[in-house]
């Protein structure tokens, strides 16, 4: 009798995810089949789907969209990058460095993170036009930094054991092997996770990239989605290819990299 409870138990489970993968998979199935169309209406019939790909054709080449994208993974990447580095780099200064007054630096440095980012706009780009910064990707790269990144690779670095360090600098071991032979494969994991909230942040920003960049070469893909409509006259198919465009990156390498993105939003909500 339990066997025959369970077993309903099992199948209900079974159709409810089934369901609800369903409808969280239907709007991107919607949004690829309107990008075939050339509607100024959400609401479309399997007629108005044309097997053709002049929307993707015409945003790439004279919405500047493969432009755009070039520059958002050169953006996301380079954020990725020198983020790593930087917060790695910093945490391991605070943790495990004797540096003279680093605990009030440090929760000065936090303290940062209450400042609402829409605040510093106008600073950061005074800041960004008199180094001569704007339209470039160092505009859009530098301000990745933030006090977020070091305080999540700190939480790490607590667990690295010291004695393990002291070990290595008696066998000769120099300061920057030590740090990148012994520390920074100890923390992987938070190199992971932060890797994927920096791609987060990088990929979806638009208000920094709109305000810092003039020029059309430098538009980034969320910048270019923004110009694919207007206040006369919208064209859903286009915008929908546009979506499908910006869509298609962050979703091939989820495909590839699954694992250690499911691992590493675990591992820093249980760490942050």
């Amino acid at each position: 009798m339990k066997q025959k409870k369970w077993s309903v138990i099992s199948v209900t489970g079974v159709i409810l995810v089934t369901l609800f993968a369903i409808l969280c998979v239907a709007p991107l199935i919607y949004m690829v089949l309107v990008s075939f169309t050339d509607s100024d209406s959400l609401y479309i019939k399997l007629s108005d789907i044309k097997l053709n790909f002049y929307n993707y054709e015409y945003a790439i080449t004279k919405r500047n969209f493969g432009r755009a994208l070039w520059n958002s993974i050169v953006v996301t990447v380079g954020s990725c990058l020198l983020v790593d580095i930087v917060s790695s780099m910093a945490a391991y200064g605070f943790e495990k460095k004797p540096v003279p007054f680093k605990e009030p630096i440090f929760q000065g440095y936090l303290a940062t993170m209450m400042i609402p980012g829409q605040v510093l706009l106008i600073p950061m780009f005074v800041m960004v036009n008199r180094f001569a910064l704007t339209n470039t990707y160092s505009a859009l790269i530098l301000p990745m930094i933030g006090a977020f990144g070091i305080f999540l690779m700190r939480q790490f670095m607590v667990a690295v054991p010291d004695e393990l360090l002291e070990a290595a600098e008696i066998d000769g071991c120099g300061e920057i092997r030590r740090f990148i032979t012994i520390v920074l494969p100890l923390v992987q994991p938070a190199l992971v996770t932060l890797t994927i909230f920096t791609f987060n942040a990088a990929w979806n920003n638009f208000l920094w990239p709109l305000i810092v960049n003039t020029k059309s070469e430098m538009h980034v893909l969320t910048i270019s989605m923004a110009t694919l409509s207007s206040n006369y006259y919208i064209n859903y198919g286009m915008v929908m290819a546009g979506a499908t465009l910006t869509f298609l990156f962050p979703f091939t390498l989820y495909i590839f990299l699954q694992k250690q993105f499911v691992e590493g939003i675990a591992l820093g909500g249980v760490k942050g």
